[in-house]
């Protein structure tokens, strides 16, 4: 017979070095965030001081400004990359999820074919799609636009192949019951479906979200206008030829970092739950 742990038992020594391990752990991941938010609050001459201060003597705010200019609009850059990164999120979800519930529960000819096809282009570098990509935003006139920056990135294979994991996860019970009941498969889709992939999606839109808030390459090609450019390249133009103000490129990497920080924050709990669960079938 199996004894039954009494209420309040106190944690074993084992138990308690493991917790002593993960805080300092979490620590010391934590310290370069730090280190780089008490940085964007020095003078310049601090960031350069031999040996280095952890402190700064009198917090400078005002470096959260300076890092705006006319030529270099970084705050409006920041509403750049959100307005790009909400599309492509919304984007990704919207076509990944049909695709994927196309391929895991609707019967169509070589669906297994065109799927592996579809599958493909995962193995395919990015970077060989950047002219195509661009020669057809020249063609629809959209070079150095904002749609130019999320157009290409509201689709994604990794999108489809995540969510048809977890469609393949349902029973096919619903789905025969919610025929009984009249629904048509986009009714039993959007109302049956779709809601319960909820880990999923919260997933697939943070890795969305983390890969557009980070995206260089393609709007350094695409577009050239300031007003048009994403956080991303407004960060990278704050580092110089041959002097680098690093008080402001912390101070923008602050403000750079902070929305994705928050978000994964308020929904860490879905997206490690939509990913051990998408690893499973």
């Amino acid at each position: 017979m199996s004894r039954t742990q009494p209420i309040g038992r106190r944690p074993s020594a084992s138990l308690v070095v493991v917790y002593i391990v993960l805080i300092v752990g979490g620590l010391v991941m934590m310290s370069p965030y730090v280190v780089q938010v008490l940085t964007s609050l020095k003078t310049f001459e601090e960031t350069t001081a031999v040996p280095p201060a952890l402190f700064p003597e009198s917090p400078q705010w005002q470096n959260y400004l300076e890092i705006s200019t006319s030529s270099s609009p970084f705050y409006l850059q920041v509403l750049n990359s959100i307005l790009v990164t909400a599309a492509r999120v919304v984007g990704q979800v919207f076509f990944s999820a049909m695709a994927a519930y196309a391929f895991a529960r609707l019967r169509f000819p070589f669906r297994n074919a065109l799927f592996a096809l579809f599958l493909s282009m995962l193995v395919v570098p990015s970077q060989l799609f950047l002219l195509p990509q661009y020669q057809l935003m020249q063609t629809l006139g959209w070079v150095d636009t904002l749609q130019a920056l999320f157009l290409p990135g509201m689709f994604s294979a990794f999108g489809v192949f995540l969510l048809r994991q977890f469609f393949l996860q349902l029973p096919s019970e619903l789905e025969e019951a919610a025929r009984l009941d009249g629904a048509n498969p986009w009714q039993i889709f959007t109302r049956i479906m779709l809601p319960l992939l909820r880990p999923a999606i919260a997933a697939l839109a943070l890795l969305t979200m983390v890969n557009s808030w980070n995206d260089l390459l393609w709007p350094l090609i695409v577009n050239s206008s300031p007003a048009q450019l994403p956080v991303s390249v407004g960060l990278a133009a704050l580092i110089g030829q041959y002097i680098t103000p690093f008080q402001l490129v912390m101070a923008g990497s602050v403000i750079a970092s902070a929305p994705v920080v928050l978000i994964f924050l308020i929904g860490q709990r879905h997206f490690v739950r939509g990913l051990a669960a998408g690893a499973l079938k």
